[in-house]
């Protein structure tokens, strides 16, 4: 799949901080990707440069298969985690301005705009001041006003902040629908499981440095650990966690479950596969729950992180 966005080999230095040391990245087109990382990681850098607020020292940005420049402002839409609406500006006025700024006509940004309030229903705060509305309201109107001019690449930072849970759906079906139109979406977040529910490819910076990047998918695989979750029904738990533990790796699990089970991790080495478990549990017992686990995205964040601290 062709890729939107190639950063290569940038760094950025604050004096004597390096806040970015040689980032590359690639961002497949149509796609959502994750751009992840503690606190002062260096995310929010690397989307000042591709935004062109400020410039890489070394290194180089490629938008859509040629050198990043000053007019493809009007191609990428930007959502920032501090918010930049006037306060005192009405709304509807605001949003035209910001409109004319990305290259909409008056008369464009109006049409876009009445399409954007009716499927928000938010028609009645066109004449109100950004001052007159909650954390939640604004948030929405900054969000018409990033995609209201169709870029092919949209960066969100923080997008779901200040939303309670049926705004920060509609902004998530929003996101995935713009996906679905041809936009490409970087998508800056703490909410691992938005990243879960949202992203197809993730890039995870720590200290400066990328430490994971790629399709989620296959690094959830590189992260496994052969582990199960099983739930088994028997009359002496304590004589089958026995058993079990000779031969394999085992340890008390706590999961959800409709049956008083004897609830299990285990551990197979790398030679052993869950079909031989499988086998050997229905030998013993009557398996009522057997899943294996797979890493979620926080898992993989902290594991990460805390492998490249040490």
């Amino acid at each position: 799949m062709p890729s939107i966005l190639i950063t290569e080999n940038i760094v950025k230095n604050y004096g004597d901080f390096k806040a970015l040391n040689n980032i590359s990245v690639e961002v497949p087109t149509q796609s959502i990707f994750g751009l992840l990382g503690p606190n002062g990681a260096g995310k929010t850098t690397l989307i000042r440069i591709i935004n062109q607020i400020t410039m890489p020292d070394e290194g180089r940005v490629i938008f859509d298969g040629k050198p990043l420049l000053p007019e493809d402002v009007g191609n990428i839409g930007y959502l920032p985690e501090e918010r930049g609406l006037y306060k005192r500006m009405k709304v509807g006025e605001q949003c035209i301005y910001l409109a004319q700024l990305k290259g909409l006509s008056k008369q464009d940004a109006k049409l876009r705009l009445k399409y954007w309030f009716d499927k928000f229903e938010i028609g009645n705060w066109w004449d109100k001041k950004v001052e007159e509305l909650s954390k939640g309201m604004a948030q929405k109107v900054q969000f018409i006003a990033t995609v209201m001019h169709k870029p092919k690449l949209l960066i969100f930072d923080e997008p779901f902040s200040g939303f309670d849970p049926i705004n920060a759906n509609l902004i998530k079906d929003e996101i995935l629908q713009l996906k679905e139109e041809g936009a490409t979406i970087i998508f800056s977040t703490h909410r691992m499981e938005s990243v879960e529910e949202l992203c197809e490819y993730i890039a995870l910076i720590h200290q400066s440095n990328k430490i994971i990047d790629g399709k989620l998918s296959d690094i959830k695989k590189e992260f496994k650990t052969h582990t199960f979750e099983v739930g088994l029904h028997t009359e002496d738990k304590d004589f089958l966690f026995k058993d079990l533990s000779q031969k394999f790796m085992v340890e008390p699990a706590n999961f959800k479950s409709l049956e008083d089970d004897l609830k299990l991790r285990i551990k197979l080495s790398d030679e052993e596969t869950g079909s031989e478990l499988i086998r050997y549990l229905n030998s013993k017992s009557t398996i009522n729950h057997f899943v294996e686990v797979i890493p979620t995205a926080s898992d993989i964040f902290i594991q990460a992180v805390k492998q490249h601290s040490l």
